[in-house]
């Protein structure tokens, strides 16, 4: 179940500050923006057109009234993972490409095909987690959106660098240490879970030398 629920639980809290209220709708809520959808992929996938991309398998325009046209494409999203390329179901977006507008104005919106088919993208990224608390319903809860600007600017935040990490474990062998108590010890300062020392943040690394100079001094004394 924890491998099947990776990339869900890697994607799905969404920044506060890419979310927007659902406006012009009959219905009311929030939704993430999609260019910072385009920001997480990439940055969790690769570059668009590399690691991930969208395909539209269709695109059409259904008239709804001798005014009102809609434009529809069915879109799905095809990405590499663990070295494998998979995709989703497809998925439908829709956008009035011409209508009325209750003061009796017709609109025509030269972006509707480009709108339905990033509609479509956003709903095939959310079937494989992406802003998964946001269509899951958390976002209702004004405490979990704080706890998901503090998630995001830890996950943002720097991390531990290759040199950083290999003077650490040079620390932890000559001074034989239990890694896993100081992982549990780090995690306790950042006030997150640290699996391993790539996941420490940057800001960590004096503290973490101290500590072990500190035990080496020590051993020595002893």
């Amino acid at each position: 179940m924890d491998t099947n629920m990776k990339l869900w639980n890697e994607v799905k809290v969404t920044d506060p500050s890419a979310v927007k209220r659902i406006t012009g709708k009959p219905y009311q809520g929030n939704s993430p923006k999609p260019y910072w959808l385009i920001q997480r992929a990439t940055e969790v996938f690769g570059p668009i057109g590399k690691g991930w991309g969208v395909d539209v398998k269709s695109e059409r325009f259904e008239r709804l009234s001798d005014t009102d046209v809609l434009h529809v494409a069915v879109v799905s999203v095809w990405y590499v993972i663990d070295g494998v390329k998979t995709s989703t179901f497809d998925q439908m977006g829709g956008t009035k490409a011409c209508y009325t507008t209750g003061a009796g104005k017709l609109m025509v919106d030269e972006d509707a095909g480009k709108k339905s088919v990033t509609d479509g993208m956003v709903k095939c990224l959310s079937m494989i987690g992406f802003a998964g608390d946001i269509f899951s319903g958390q976002w209702d809860d004004s405490k979990y959106v704080e706890w998901a600007a503090e998630e995001t600017a830890r996950r943002e935040s720097p991390r531990l660098d290759a040199k950083q990490i290999a003077n650490i474990e040079a620390l932890i062998t000559e001074t034989r240490s239990d890694k896993a108590a100081l992982l549990k010890w780090i995690a306790g300062k950042a006030g997150f879970e640290v699996a391993a020392l790539k996941d420490a943040p940057a800001e960590a690394y004096g503290h973490i030398v101290a500590q072990l100079e500190k035990k080496r001094k020590e051993k020595a004394a002893a």
